[in-house]
């Protein structure tokens, strides 16, 4: 009943999304042959930017989430562990090399660099005693921000990084028929996850857990950061980064749901679309008729539910 209730909320939600913005939307938009221009501005704008508002909120709330099982800590996320900087720094290698690869590509290549980037971060992560949960936050936020550094360098250097800025600002109001359906795959995505949920739950257990029950924790590791790396990848090159997301949602729906993945995918993107749809409406009403993209009013809310756990972690350490 509560996740029936909470997926009502979303629809609303969605509902909200599609006639709010500086275009009137009526109920003769909803009819063929009677809405006219509002029927185009429905079917070309509207519900492709509601969809892709959706798709993007579950898909990296779900990375978030193993990434979380991945890490074993709670304040891993692709925004926390250099995954989204690298998957930027990979659109800026396309940019440079390659400007003609098409769509796929572009997704492939950084998928490439955060599927690197993730690895790096991990691989620092053995490398320093863990004496503190918050030790990892600060690792992957400084190894995210060397990287991104690096990629602002070569941008600005290459007079790219107003392009980049474009690409990576996490702004669905381009969104249109035909530039956002490579979401689909990272929903994709998402879709395998669940099915493979039990064992991204026993993975973040250990591996002498796994490994005590016949499991490749290898594969299984191998597998969540594909999907995290592919998800990442997708979500940037579509509309950019929505920074916190996949830590602020995987924690708030733990409180409630617990630890099981199985249980919790399903809360997590239900969750993370309905987040995702209420930051977008919110930047469209905060400066009407200007839009505040999603991607900023997302880092405000997550930086500061992230200061929160943070200090909650803190305080139950101490």
């Amino acid at each position: 009943m509560r996740l029936a209730a909470a997926t009502l909320l979303v629809v609303v939600l969605a509902w909200v999304s599609l006639v709010v913005g500086v275009g009137d939307v009526t109920w003769r938009a909803f009819i063929p042959g009677v809405g006219g221009a509002e029927h185009d501005l429905l079917l070309i704008s509207r519900i492709p930017r509601t969809l892709a508002l959706i798709l993007a909120g579950t898909a990296l709330s779900v990375a978030g989430l193993l990434m979380q099982m991945l890490a074993r800590n709670r304040f891993a996320e692709p925004s926390t562990t250099g995954t989204s900087e690298s998957a930027s720094l990979g659109v800026l290698a396309v940019m440079v090399l390659t400007p003609e690869l098409p769509v796929l590509g572009k997704m492939a290549v950084a998928a490439g660099f955060a599927l690197a980037g993730t690895g790096l971060f991990l691989w620092v992560l053995r490398q320093i005693p863990l004496r503190s949960p918050l030790i990892v936050p600060l690792v992957g936020l400084m190894l995210g921000g060397v990287i991104e550094s690096i990629t602002t360098f070569f941008a600005y250097r290459l007079e790219l990084l107003q392009s980049l800025n474009a690409w990576t600002m996490g702004d669905f109001s381009s969104v249109l028929r035909g530039r956002y359906e490579l979401l689909w795959f990272g929903f994709g995505l998402t879709l395998v996850a669940y099915v493979t949920a039990d064992r991204f739950t026993l993975a973040g257990l250990g591996k002498g857990f796994m490994t005590n029950l016949g499991l490749n924790h290898g594969r299984v590791m191998a597998l969540g950061l594909v999907i995290v790396s592919m998800v990442t990848a997708t979500v940037v090159v579509s509309v950019g980064m929505i920074p916190f997301l996949g830590l602020i949602v995987p924690n708030l729906v733990s409180l409630r749901v617990g630890d099981n993945a199985r249980r919790s995918i399903p809360w997590v993107g239900i969750v993370g679309a309905g987040f995702v749809l209420a930051c977008d409406v919110l930047g469209r009403i905060i400066r009407y008729p200007y839009e505040v993209p999603v991607g900023t009013v997302a880092g405000v809310l997550g930086s500061a539910a992230f200061l929160y756990l943070l200090l909650g972690s803190r305080a139950r350490v101490g």
